[in-house]
C-alpha cells in the first residue's frame, strides 16, 4: 500500500526525501507529526514509546518517523541541529515544532493540532470521553506519576524520588493490567523497611548535580557529542583547539541528558553550547575560546593560571 496510506494507529518511517513528501500529502489538512531521530539517542526511543502510544489514541492524525542522519536534505531543509525534534505539518506546511524529549508537551500539541482537523465526535456516553482521556493522560510519557504539585515542589508529604525509576510499578491501563502500582500505603511501607530508597532512589537536586558535573575534571567541556565524535560543527571546532593545546579534558554529551542541557544554560546565565569550564568556573562557549586563542590567553586560562 502507499506511504501515504499509513495504517491507522501505527507509526510510519520516512527513509528518503521522496516518501517524506509523499506522507505530508495528506487529504483534508489532517495533521502529520514527524519525528527525527537517531539512534545513538537513548531518549528518542523513549519518545518513539510515546509517539506509538498516541498513534493508538489519534487515528486520524499521520506519525512518522525520520532518521535524521540517514535524509540529510530534509534534516537541513527544516534546520534539524539535535534529536529528537518534533516537526507538525498540515497541508505539506510546516505548523509547528518542538525540540527535546518533552513527552508532555508532545501530547499537548498533538491534542491540539489535531483538534481541528478531527471528525465530528459521536454522540458517545460520557464515560467512554473519560476513559479516553485518562487514557491519553496516562499514555502522556512513559512514566506518569499523578500527584499533588509537581516533583520540583509536591504539595503534601516529602520523599523526594527519582521519578523515573518508578516506570516498572506504574500502572498502564489497557497495555500493562497485570503490572504492579505504587499506592501511598505501599510506599510508606517501603520506606519504613528501607526499600523504597533501593526502588526509587532518592533525587539529586539540579543544582548539586551541575555544581558536580562542571567540577568532575578541572577542564569540563559540555558539547553535542565528545571527543571521538562531536555532532554539530560548534562542538567539532571546539574539539579541534583543545586537542591543539594539549590540556587534559573530559567532555560530557549534553544530547545524552536533557535536563542537564536545559539546567546548565539557566545555572550558568549561558544559552548556547557549546560550554568551557574550568576549575568550576566558566570560560565560554566556542567565540570566547577563539579569541582566548587568537590573543595566546587560552593556555594559561586552561591551566588556571589567569
Amino acid at each position: 500500500p502507499s506511504l501515504s496510506r499509513a495504517m491507522a494507529g501505527a507509526v510510519a518511517a520516512a527513509g528518503s526525501a521522496e516518501q517524506f513528501q509523499q506522507l505530508l500529502q495528506r487529504p483534508d489538512r489532517s495533521l502529520v507529526v514527524v519525528h527525527f531521530w537517531a539512534s545513538w539517542a537513548p531518549q528518542c526511543a523513549q519518545m518513539s514509546e510515546v509517539m506509538a502510544a498516541l498513534a493508538r489514541e489519534h487515528s486520524q492524525v499521520t506519525f512518522v518517523q525520520l532518521e535524521a542522519e540517514a535524509v540529510p536534505e530534509v534534516s537541513e531543509k527544516y534546520g534539524i541541529s539535535s534529536v529528537p525534534t518534533f516537526l507538525f505539518f498540515k497541508d505539506s506546511q510546516k505548523v509547528d515544532r518542538l525540540d527535546g524529549a518533552h513527552a508532555p508537551e508532545l501530547t499537548q500539541k498533538v491534542q491540539r493540532h489535531a483538534a481541528g482537523t478531527a471528525p465530528a465526535p459521536s454522540a458517545a456516553p460520557a464515560q467512554e470521553q473519560l476513559h479516553a482521556r485518562l487514557r491519553s493522560l496516562i499514555n502522556a510519557a512513559p512514566c506518569m506519576l499523578f500527584m499533588k504539585g509537581s516533583p520540583k515542589e509536591p504539595r503534601c508529604g516529602e520523599h523526594p524520588l527519582d521519578f523515573s525509576s518508578l516506570a516498572p510499578f506504574l500502572w498502564f491501563w489497557g497495555i500493562h493490567p497485570r503490572s504492579a502500582t505504587l499506592t501511598p500505603v505501599l510506599v510508606e511501607e517501603l520506606e519504613a523497611s528501607g526499600e523504597l530508597d533501593t526502588i526509587c532512589p532518592k533525587a539529586q537536586k539540579l543544582e548539586d548535580r551541575l555544581k558536580s558535573l562542571i567540577n568532575k575534571a578541572p577542564v569540563m567541556l559540555f558539547m553535542k557529542g565528545n571527543k571521538q565524535m562531536a555532532k554539530c560543527g560548534f562542538s567539532k571546532q571546539i574539539i579541534e583547539i583543545m586537542n591543539n593545546t594539549g590540556v587534559d579534558y573530559e567532555t560530557f554529551d549534553i544530547l545524552e541528558d536533557e535536563e542537564v542541557r536545559q539546567g546548565l544554560k539557566s545555572f550558568s546565565n549561558w544559552p548556547t553550547y557549546p560550554q568551557l569550564y574550568v576549575k568550576g568556573e566558566l570560560v565560554g562557549g566556542l567565540d570566547i575560546v577563539k579569541e582566548l586563542k587568537e590573543s595566546g590567553e587560552l593556555l594559561p586560562v586552561l591551566k588556571g593560571e589567569n
